[in-house]
């Protein structure tokens, strides 16, 4: 089953269990708060599942848009925020026109991508994203060296080692601002890279 036809099926449940900005972990909201705060210009908050993120930032002033790859997520993110923009979309091929972001928000919106297709979709958010334009990433951290494939309730998904995450930004026109990690009992590993489109 495809990702968005598998996050389609579940769409309803994810929505009540996360579907809520509240359901996220403080440390992130206050990261992604800070970061968006020094974004000047539209946001694309890029995987935006049921919008709650999407909401977060309007909440405190963002000029903020939604895409996500499933079409049941687009129509509760419109339904629960009919005052945003909402639509489907992939990270591998976005309609939007070069540099017209200001900032972007991959908040675990690609994790799904296997290794060999992750580039392609750096490669369209370094397109879409104006030169200094800001990237903001969530995502699963690996141990050691390696990427590494595992078994998410909704769909596969890999485990980046930050540093090798931060090779691949760089390789695509990124320079890397900051590496967060976070390790709690009972959760799998988290970390963030802020990063931004190089002139």
């Amino acid at each position: 089953m495809s990702v968005d036809a598998a996050y389609g099926a579940r769409s309803a449940e994810y929505t009540s269990l996360f579907g809520d900005i509240s359901s996220t972990h403080p440390d992130d909201r206050a990261l992604v708060a800070d970061w968006a705060t020094q974004v000047t210009g539209p946001i694309l908050d890029l995987g935006c599942g049921p919008g709650q993120w999407t909401g977060f930032l309007h909440g405190i002033g963002a000029d903020v848009s939604g895409i996500d790859l499933t079409p049941e997520f687009v129509e509760l993110a419109r339904s629960r925020h009919p005052e945003l923009e909402f639509e489907v979309g992939d990270a591998r091929r976005l309609h939007r026109s070069d540099g017209s972001a200001a900032g972007v928000l991959a908040w675990y919106s690609l994790i799904h991508l296997a290794p060999d297709e992750l580039p392609q979709a750096l490669a369209e958010i370094h397109r879409v994203l104006r030169p200094g334009g800001a990237l903001l990433v969530g995502f699963f951290d690996g141990d050691g060296d390696d990427v590494e494939e595992f078994a998410h309730a909704v769909a596969p998904a890999w485990f980046w080692p930050p540093d090798r995450l931060a090779e691949e930004l760089e390789d695509r026109g990124f320079a890397v601002d900051r590496i967060t990690r976070r390790r709690e009992p009972g959760a799998r590993p988290h970390a963030a890279i802020t990063a931004h489109r190089k002139a």
